[in-house]
């Protein structure tokens, strides 16, 4: 889970790491009454969980209260890559003397974890790390010993950080791996952490991603959830603890296994260019068991996206025998009733195929087309959902 920029800068905080922070807005109005308790100059930031605000023009700075009011007036409802904005966040002004950027991630390549530190910060560290790969450290961090003082100077060395900031970025560097572990992130990134006129050295942005695998260890990232923003078959689908991604087309997917998902994705989407260009409305992978309620809650999730025009369930079974998928489909399509209203091409395979064929054919359904082979099944299912049109 990505967090928004004022959860991130919590989160920091909550560590000790210095931050300049301010309040969370959802109206003009809010926002000013904001600006008139921080005073002076402040920053107004949309707070969407992707980059290139500033760009994008979703961060103003703004020098009154009434500036402030008219800056968020202006980003409130903004879409910034498919991002709408619902809150701003005004922060107080801060005048930059330099910026760096640091940052603590799981490197899943190598099995260990990865600090990024750079005296040139600012920018995106995407194109800092092609255009001037010798100004970013990447400093290997054993997960057994961590992060103390001694290894944070050895980051802020490789880094090149002024020696009149190294001490104060060092400390930083401590507390935001304290940040890192505690949360179960897997990536905390500061970016600008900045020398201000003052002398300090403080997190003027932030970006956290937890683990959800660690939820059970982290209750209160139950309360950090966006559900304002999240879609609404998404949230439901998590409720169902099914793994599933809401995308843009009109043949929904069902099938056991990531891998097989994405390749039914891929053979979806080019059957669909000889139907009238359909795509793939969804990934959901229902993992090794198929029983009937399982497949029921991936049948209704993607029923009730009115995009949908067919079904496309594509198993092999494993572990799970594709007659217990069968009996899966029929039991699903007996607890919707008439909630099942659109046409379903099933292609079994695998483990007792045969006779998971022949549940269904018994069946005889009408909602059901049997075909055999992927390719087959991809082409039909995208034929009903153009025709469905």
């Amino acid at each position: 889970m990505d967090l928004f920029e004022f959860q991130a800068k919590q989160l920091f905080q909550k560590y000790g790491v210095p931050v300049s922070l301010g309040e969370v807005a959802t109206t003009p109005a809010e926002a000013k009454a904001v600006a008139e308790r921080i005073g002076g100059v402040t920053v107004v930031k949309a707070q969407v969980k992707i980059g290139g605000r500033g760009k994008a023009g979703g961060v103003k700075v703004a020098k009154t209260p009434e500036d402030v009011q008219a800056a968020a007036d202006a980003i409130l409802g903004m879409d910034i890559k498919g991002h709408t904005v619902h809150r701003v966040l005004v922060d107080p002004g801060a005048q930059i003397d330099q910026e760096y950027y640091v940052s603590y991630l799981l490197d899943r390549a190598n099995r260990t974890f990865l600090a990024m530190a750079s005296y040139e910060g600012g920018m995106e560290i995407e194109q800092l790390a092609v255009e001037r790969p010798d100004a970013l450290a990447k400093v290997p961090v054993d997960p057994l010993t961590g992060v103390d003082e001694a290894k944070a100077r050895e980051i802020t060395a490789a880094g090149k950080f002024p020696a009149e900031v190294a001490d104060k970025v060092a400390d930083v560097l401590v507390r935001l791996w304290d940040a890192f572990v505690g949360s179960d992130a897997t990536l905390v990134e500061v970016n600008p952490l900045a020398k201000v006129a003052s002398g300090d050295v403080l997190a003027l942005d932030g970006k956290v991603t937890l683990d959800d695998n660690a939820n059970f260890r982290q209750p209160g990232n139950a309360d950090l959830v966006d559900v304002a923003s999240a879609d609404p078959l998404e949230q439901k689908a998590e409720e169902k603890h099914l793994n599933y991604v809401k995308l843009d087309g009109e043949v929904g997917i069902i099938g056991n296994g990531a891998g097989l998902v994405m390749s039914t994705l891929d053979v979806v989407a080019y059957a669909g260019e000889k139907h009238g260009g359909v795509k793939p409305a969804n990934f959901l992978d229902i993992g090794g068991g198929a029983s009937a309620e399982v497949m029921a809650n991936g049948l209704d999730i993607i029923l009730n996206d009115p995009a949908v025009r067919s079904v496309f369930v594509n198993v092999f079974g494993g572990i799970t025998a594709c007659d217990a998928v069968a009996n899966g489909i029929v039991g699903a399509l007996d607890l919707l009733g008439g909630e099942a209203s659109k046409p379903l091409v099933v292609r079994l395979d695998g483990n007792n195929v045969i006779e998971g064929r022949r549940i269904l054919t018994e069946r005889a359904h009408p909602l059901v087309t049997l075909v055999d082979t992927m390719d087959a099944a991809a082409d039909k299912a995208a034929e009903l959902a153009n025709a469905g049109k």
